[in-house]
C-alpha cells in the first residue's frame, strides 16, 4: 500500500486557513480583554505569545494536524511509523523551522518522492492526505 502524500496546494490551502484562525484567535483575545479593566499589557502580549506558538505545535502532536490541515485533508504524521503523529519536541522543532523559513520551507516539497518540506526533514514528519 502505497501512503498518498499532501499536495502542494493542500499544504498551502491549511497554512492560509490557520493564518485566518490565528488572527481570528487574536481578535477574539483582544474583545474579551477589552471587557476587563487594566489588564496589564504584559499579560496580553504574553496571551498573544503563546496561542501564536503553541497553537501549530498542540495540535500537530495531539491531533496530527491543525484547524487548517484538517479541512484540507491532510495529516502530519512521523515518518518511520505513520499510523503515530509526531512527539510534541518535534512539533515545536518543525514549528520554529516553518517559522524561520516561511514560504521557502515548501521549496522542497515539489522536488522529493514524500513531497517533503525542508521543516518535514528536520523533524522526520510527513504530511498525508487523510
Amino acid at each position: 500500500m502505497s501512503i498518498p502524500y499532501a499536495l502542494l496546494p493542500d499544504r498551502v490551502k491549511a497554512a492560509v486557513i490557520d493564518s485566518i484562525i490565528l488572527i481570528a484567535m487574536m481578535y477574539g483575545f483582544s474583545e474579551l480583554f477589552a471587557l476587563f479593566e487594566n489588564v496589564p499589557q504584559s499579560f496580553r502580549i504574553t496571551a498573544f505569545i503563546l496561542v501564536f506558538l503553541l497553537y501549530d505545535p498542540l495540535l500537530t502532536s495531539i491531533y496530527g494536524g491543525t484547524i487548517g490541515h484538517s479541512y484540507s485533508n491532510i495529516l502530519v504524521k512521523n515518518e518511520d511509523e505513520p499510523s503515530k503523529n509526531i512527539s510534541f519536541p518535534l512539533a515545536v522543532l518543525r514549528f520554529a523551522v516553518k517559522l524561520l523559513l516561511g514560504w521557502i520551507s515548501l521549496l522542497t516539497v515539489t522536488s522529493n518522492e514524500k513531497r517533503k518540506a525542508i521543516h518535514d526533514f528536520v523533524a522526520k514528519s510527513i504530511v498525508i492526505k487523510e
